[in-house]
Formats: C-alpha cells, sequence, structure tokens
C-alpha cells in the first residue's frame, strides 16, 4: 500500500523567521513512519510560499512548526492565502510554542489543530489523520 493511500501527501514548514528545525524534522520522521508522504519545505518560509507549494504538490495537509511565538501573526496569513487561492479544504496543524490563551484564537483562525511541546508521535500522527479525515468528511 503506498503513502499517499495509507495516511496521505503532508506539507511540512517552518514558518518566519524560526531556525529551529530538529522537532520539526522529528515530526516529518514520525509522519513517515506511520505511512504519511511528507514534504519538508525548510525554514524561512512565508505564508505565501507555503500555501503555494502546498497547491503544488497536492497534499492533503499543512503541519507548521512555529517556536517564534509570531504564530498570532502569521498563522492567520496561511488560512486566509489558503481561502484566496481556493483551497480552503487544506487542513492547516499548527506544531510549536503556542501558550493555552491563544489556542481559541487559532481555532477562530482556521487552524485544525495546535500540537504543543511534549506531544508525542501517538498525538501528532491523529492530530494530523483527524484533521485530513474531517477535511474529506
Amino acid at each position: 500500500m503506498s503513502a499517499q493511500v495509507q495516511g496521505g501527501r503532508v506539507l511540512i514548514a517552518k514558518l518566519g523567521l524560526d531556525g529551529h528545525d530538529r522537532g520539526v524534522k522529528v515530526v516529518a520522521r514520525m509522519l513517515r513512519d506511520a505511512g504519511f508522504e511528507v514534504i519538508y519545505t525548510g525554514l524561512f518560509q512565508t505564508p505565501e510560499s507555503v500555501v503555494a507549494a502546498a497547491i503544488d504538490e497536492d497534499v492533503d495537509a499543512i503541519g507548521v512548526s512555529m517556536l517564534s511565538g509570531a504564530h498570532e501573526a502569521l498563522m492567520p496569513l496561511v488560512v486566509q492565502r489558503l481561502r484566496e487561492a481556493g483551497a480552503e479544504g487544506i487542513p492547516v496543524i499548527l506544531g510549536g510554542i503556542v501558550p493555552g490563551a491563544d489556542l481559541e484564537a487559532m481555532a477562530a483562525a482556521g487552524v485544525a489543530a495546535v500540537l504543543t511541546p511534549g506531544a508525542t508521535s501517538d498525538e501528532v500522527v491523529a492530530a494530523v489523520r483527524g484533521a485530513i479525515d474531517r477535511s474529506r468528511g
């Protein structure tokens, strides 16, 4: 069974000026091990570059890793750019340092799920699978 059939295609990106990529590489490996096809765009991406890559790669979900605290400014832009491109069906999952007080704002902005430090591989996989299933359902 191919990775695409098992889990789906997931684009993983580091958004903004956050240069820490160890955790996102661990998450990419978790998702690959769970049967997802993972496309990693690398560091210093913009909302526009993430959305363009997601559309070009025909992904089922976008995972964004942010440790810089810029999630309040940048995550709504990713969701907005997806809508503008007619790709609002692609769920966006945020992973990183997100204070509990910001979770409601992320949901209101259209972020499908938020994973914080210490999330287990099972939680990561379940969040991505759940977001994809909800978008397809």
